[in-house]
């Protein structure tokens, strides 16, 4: 799981396994290390989720953006490392998160998805607007969650299933471009 601080990396891990294993925060920048939870599900095969540091926090600056690059970076040149971007709805398409998803398809070695969080807090006509901005500013499906009310987190097993199992088909799926309109 990737994303900036207070995206709400830990609390959707503490969604999706239905208890308190990942360390919450209103704060921004509660994570420090990178904390390996070893998932297993049913009859499939366990797998490793890790909740990164948040980027985009001051808290340490030049030495903490250096010390997060290598660590994340040392992480996933692991083969079969699949990363989620995380972002937050409420602020679709921010630089930071744009720099993030170029930064996962150069790093991660399997496959990555983009995943909008906190969608519980947007009424009904800003989420479409939000997944709409999300979808052209990253070329790439978004899927929406919230770790609050639960919406999505079946949509996101089965992701989290495909990154996990099939790598190599759920390779980041660019929407086509649209062609402009000629008159």
């Amino acid at each position: 799981m990737i994303g900036r601080s207070n995206v709400g990396k830990s609390s959707l891990i503490n969604a999706l396994v239905r208890q308190k294993l990942a360390r919450t925060s209103a704060a921004p920048g509660k994570t420090r290390l990178a904390n390996v939870f070893r998932v297993a599900r049913g009859g499939a095969k366990p797998f490793y989720l890790v909740d990164l540091p948040g980027y985009g926090y001051a808290r340490g600056g030049r030495q903490a953006s250096e010390e997060f690059e290598a660590l994340t970076r040392d992480y996933f040149a692991r083969e079969h490392a699949s990363g989620i971007l995380l972002v937050d709805a409420r602020h679709p398409g921010l630089a930071s998160d744009r720099a993030a998803w170029q930064w996962i398809h150069t790093a991660v070695v399997g496959a990555a998805a983009i995943v909008a969080t906190k969608i519980d807090k947007l009424a009904r006509g800003e989420r479409i607007r939000a997944l709409r901005q999300l979808e052209s500013v990253f070329e790439n499906s978004v899927l929406p969650v919230s770790a609050v009310t639960g919406e999505g987190l079946d949509e996101l097993w089965r992701m989290i299933d495909r990154l996990v199992n099939n790598p190599a088909e759920t390779a980041p799926q660019q929407r086509p471009r649209r062609e402009p309109r000629t008159r």
